[in-house]
C-alpha cells in the first residue's frame, strides 16, 4: 500500500509540477460554468414565464438543471480522459524510466494501481470544479443532495473505467499522442455502443447496449443507485487493469 501511495503522490506531483492539471481544470471549469449558466438562465426564465402565463408547472432543480449537467459533464469526460492518461506509461517508455519501475522492488499491480489512482484523484479535482456552480443551486435554491451525491458517484466510477482503459493502452505505445488519440476513440466507441443499437432489441443489441458507458450512467443521473450499474462500473476498471498488468508482464519478458 505504501508503494501505490508513493507512486500516487509521484503522479500528481508530476500533473501539477506542469500546466497540465491546471489547464484542464480551467477548460472543464470554464465549459461547465458556460452550461451552468445556460442552464439556470433557461430554468429562471421558464419559470417567470409560466407565472406571467397563470400556469403553476412544478419546476424542479434536480431535474432540470443538475441532471442535465451532470449529463453535459460525462461528456466532457472523453476530452479529459487521453489527455490525464496518455502519459501515465507512455512517457516512461520514452524516457526509459520504465526501467527502473521494473526492476524496482515494486509488484507491477502496485506501478499500475497507483499511477491509476492518480488519475483518478487529477480527475475528481476537476469534477471538483463543478462543485463550486452546483453549491450555488443550494444556497438560492432547495434542490434534493442524495440524487446530486449518486450523480457524482457515478461521475467517478464512470471516469475510473475510462482511465483504466486509458491506461491499459498507454501501456502499448512509446508515443502519447498516439495513446491519448486510441483513448480517445476507444472511450467514444463505448460511448455510441448505445446509439448503434437505438432501434433494435434484439439478444445481440441488446447486449451491446450493456456494455456502452452511457446506458448506465443514466440511472446515476436520475439519482438511482442500481447495483449492475456499479457492478458493471468495477468490472470494467478491474478487466482494464488486468490487462494492463498483462501488458505489464510481456515488457518484462521483452526486456
Amino acid at each position: 500500500m505504501t508503494h501505490i501511495l508513493l507512486i500516487c503522490k509521484k503522479e500528481l506531483k508530476s500533473y501539477f509540477a506542469s500546466p497540465i492539471a491546471y489547464l484542464l481544470m480551467a477548460f472543464f471549469g470554464l465549459l461547465f460554468g458556460f452550461a451552468f449558466y445556460t442552464a439556470t438562465r433557461d430554468f429562471v426564465r421558464f419559470s417567470f414565464q409560466s407565472q406571467m402565463m397563470g400556469q403553476a408547472q412544478p419546476m424542479n432543480v434536480n431535474e432540470q438543471i443538475i441532471r442535465p449537467l451532470l449529463g453535459f459533464a460525462s461528456t466532457i469526460a472523453l476530452f479529459l480522459v487521453p489527455m490525464i492518461t496518455m502519459r501515465l506509461i507512455a512517457e516512461e517508455k520514452r524516457t526509459g524510466t520504465i526501467e527502473l519501475l521494473m526492476t524496482s522492488p515494486v509488484k507491477d499491480y502496485e506501478i499500475i494501481i497507483g499511477k491509476w489512482f492518480g488519475a483518478i484523484v487529477l480527475y475528481a479535482c476537476i469534477l471538483g470544479m463543478s462543485m463550486i456552480n452546483i453549491a450555488m443551486l443550494f444556497l438560492w435554491g432547495k434542490p434534493d443532495l442524495k440524487p446530486v451525491l449518486i450523480g457524482y458517484l457515478g461521475l467517478l466510477l464512470q471516469g475510473g473505467c475510462l482511465l483504466a482503459i486509458g491506461t491499459f493502452i498507454s501501456t502499448t505505445t512509446k508515443n502519447q499522442i498516439i495513446a491519448g488519440g486510441v483513448t480517445f476513440f476507444v472511450c467514444l466507441l463505448f460511448w455510441l455502443l448505445s446509439w448503434f443499437t437505438a432501434f433494435d432489441s434484439g439478444v445481440v443489441s441488446q447486449v451491446i447496449n450493456y456494455l456502452s458507458i452511457v446506458t448506465h450512467m443514466d440511472n446515476f443521473q436520475k439519482g438511482v443507485l442500481d447495483s449492475k450499474d456499479v457492478v458493471f462500473y468495477l468490472s470494467m476498471i478491474f478487466f482494464s487493469l488486468f490487462m494492463t498488468s498483462r501488458a505489464m508482464d510481456s515488457l518484462r519478458w521483452r526486456a
